[in-house]
């Protein structure tokens, strides 16, 4: 219930952006009391994702406005595949039609990238991560992107993982004094710890502290491979997670050091909208 509320309040405010006093073309109209079909197809090839939001858009607009599914969530389609048709009174359709096609463009070039990341990797067991890169407020929706492309995610925010990194180590003194802090919180909170480094140096200063993970910043693939057989030999329980400048052209060359995660912001801060066109039918 109170994602669904979240979910509403940001509808509602994208809504309230984008129609101020009124949406004055439709109005000049006379549509009062019209009915009418649209249809969303896509103009490329991609992952759907967003349907429950661009739903709730129309929902919120009216009550009357039905759908027909023709694509779910997670699925992928063609040019010239039909995803979503609408049903309802046209001046809704008309004024809710920015707000819906800019969250569903933008949540389906999400779960879109995601798929070309997990697709240059499925030879090897390494899971596509997303971060904390999200818009804000929109998290939530953008996570679920990712796992609809086949991604998996990452904490969901600061509060449900221990994730040591630069700034806290200088904040605090230095990285084992970081983490030797975190470690003791931890055994009150129960919730996992990961710990970023930036060497093979600091790999080892932290490998006996048994980190649940260890996130690999910025590391050449040398580096990779031989953090790899070092913590192989000293951890049973560290995963590794490489992270930085990770693109679609190299991500097949980290997968092979034998990582067990890359974590990528690109998925979220930077997945261009998939090419979607909505029509009112005649």
């Amino acid at each position: 219930m109170q994602k669904n509320s979240l979910d509403s309040r940001l509808i509602r405010l994208a809504l309230k952006e984008d129609t101020g006093k009124g949406d004055i073309t439709t109005k000049a109209l006379g549509l009062r009391g019209r009915t009418g079909k649209a249809e969303v197809t896509a103009k490329s090839k991609g992952v759907i994702s967003g349907i429950n939001q661009f739903k709730l858009v129309f929902r919120i607009l009216s009550p009357k406005v039905k759908f027909k599914d023709y694509n779910k969530n997670g699925a992928k389609v063609s040019t010239g595949d039909c995803v979503i048709g609408i049903t309802g009174p046209l001046d809704a359709l008309l004024t809710g039609e920015r707000t819906a096609m800019n969250v569903l463009a933008h949540l389906s070039g999400v779960a879109t990238l995601t798929a070309k990341f997990v697709e240059k990797v499925k030879r090897f067991p390494v899971k596509i991560l997303d971060t904390r890169k999200t818009m804000p407020g929109m998290r939530t929706w953008e996570k679920a992107a990712v796992k609809h492309g086949g991604g998996s995610n990452h904490r969901q925010g600061l509060y449900d993982m221990y994730l040591v990194k630069e700034n806290h180590m200088a904040a605090a003194g230095g990285i084992l004094v970081a983490l030797g802090k975190v470690r003791r919180s931890s055994l009150r909170t129960g919730a996992k710890i990961e710990v970023e480094v930036r060497s093979i140096s600091e790999l080892k200063l932290v490998l006996p502290y048994n980190p649940d993970y260890i996130l690999l910043d910025n590391f050449s693939l040398p580096d990779l491979k031989k953090a790899v057989e070092i913590t192989r030999i000293k951890s049973k329980k560290s995963l590794l997670e490489a992270s930085g400048n990770i693109n679609l052209k190299n991500v097949n060359r980290v997968a092979t050091t034998g990582v067990d995660r890359v974590s990528i912001g690109a998925l979220t801060h930077s997945a261009p909208a998939l090419d979607l066109s909505f029509r009112i039918l005649d």
